[in-house]
């Protein structure tokens, strides 16, 4: 086999470091914002939690890694050639604009980086294979393009973006109308079962669905997923229970919440977002162990489309990167200073940087339209009461 093949390994190598680097960069904000925004504890803490999260999260991911080896494309139709020729254009087109919008100071989605370059890697591949093979025509585009789990996977983006709306949009207005009156004689009777609840819900995503894969034949799961509603019920009379407890002793039980919070969107993101940083050098390295095993650098890549676990060792390793990237990026809290910007009022130092756009004014407008629809049905006493 050429040597350009083992050039090609340890320069995925070398740009999946780099990924990680600007991957947590970019990131740091989903998993950070709220803790530092909310000052929930000092910096160091904040980070450490999240770090804690980070490590659990990516020792927890092998299964995210498919989606680089098979997700967009049937690697089965591609030769080894074309797959590393492949990945290595996904790498440098997904480092090169992640770390432009870093730069910049704007977050973008690591996630849609990824599935759209390897989409346009896989179709700029294919249609050179078509042009090159008069039996192909342009509708043979689709048999090399993965379509229906490219189309699942970009709706699903899409879908994410509105339900994370939705009920964003929900709780807080749910929050606001129970806590905006008479905070602190209401948050000392009912704080604890609001947060008793966060905390119920932070559990079930970190635990039952963020280390689902590890924990998938554990009794104790399988007998939580067979009573779900009463196990979520006992939790969260638990947790309120706990932090009633805890909020007797003056200690503020939204701080606990936050980072919690904190430490599972660090798993989640970790768990879930791996694969955009180390997944294509990670399945470039098993194309390049297929080939060299079989002898033949024009083998079809068909073994790609099986899921094999990945290595303990490079998670692992990517897990200290992402946190050794934390604590010592400054284009992190570059971008994280941005967005807090964003929502907070700086009416005494001068102009807003970020004016409104047509799309703001619509959503704002809207969202006045429903809560002025939402007043018109509730009774007049009922508003009333929230109100006084």
């Amino acid at each position: 086999m050429s040597e350009i093949y083992t050039v090609i390994v340890v320069i995925l190598g070398i740009l999946a470091i780099s990924g990680l680097f600007v991957g947590v960069t970019n990131d740091a904000v989903n998993f950070l914002n709220s803790a530092i925004g909310s000052k929930a504890a000092s910096m160091r803490v904040i980070l450490t939690v999240a770090s804690v999260g980070i490590i659990v999260g990516v020792v927890t991911s092998s299964g995210m890694m498919e989606v680089a080896r098979s997700g967009m494309f049937n690697p089965g139709l591609f030769t080894f050639h074309e797959v590393m020729m492949l990945y290595l254009g996904v790498m440098f087109a997904n480092i090169i604009l992640l770390d432009l919008y870093n730069s910049w100071g704007l977050p973008t989605s690591t996630t849609v980086s990824l599935i759209f370059c390897l989409l346009g890697s896989a179709i700029a591949v294919s249609i050179y294979k078509i042009s090159n093979d008069p039996a192909l025509g342009v509708g043979s585009l689709g048999h090399f393009i993965n379509t229906s789990r490219a189309m699942g996977i970009v709706s699903a983006i899409l879908l994410s973006v509105v339900i994370a709306f939705t009920c964003g949009t929900i709780v807080m207005y749910v929050s606001r109308t129970i806590f905006s009156f008479r905070y602190t004689v209401v948050f000392r009777r009912f704080g604890s079962l609001w947060c008793g609840a966060s905390l119920t819900a932070i559990i079930y995503f970190a635990v039952f669905k963020g280390l689902k894969s590890l924990l998938a034949d554990h009794a104790f799961i399988e007998m939580v997923d067979r009573h779900l509603l009463l196990s979520l019920f006992i939790c969260w009379v638990a947790c309120s229970v706990l932090l009633f407890f805890i909020q007797r002793f003056k200690i503020n039980i939204l701080r606990i919440t936050i980072l919690s919070g904190t430490f599972a969107l660090a798993l989640a993101f970790a768990g879930n977002d791996l694969v955009n940083f180390i997944g294509v050098p990670v399945a470039g390295f098993d194309a390049f162990s297929i080939a060299k095993h079989s002898g033949d650098p024009q083998m079809m890549m068909g073994a790609l489309s099986e899921n094999v676990p990945a290595n303990f060792l490079i998670l692992l390793a990517a897990g200290a990167i992402m946190i050794l990237t934390l604590w010592t990026s400054k284009k992190a809290m570059h971008v994280s200073e941005t967005e807090l910007s964003l929502s907070a009022a700086q009416e005494d130092e001068g102009p807003e940087q970020y004016g409104s756009s047509v799309m703001s004014r619509t959503i704002v407008r809207a969202a006045l339209n429903i809560n002025a629809g939402i007043e018109r049905i509730i009774p007049a006493r009922v508003r009333a009461a929230v109100s006084h």
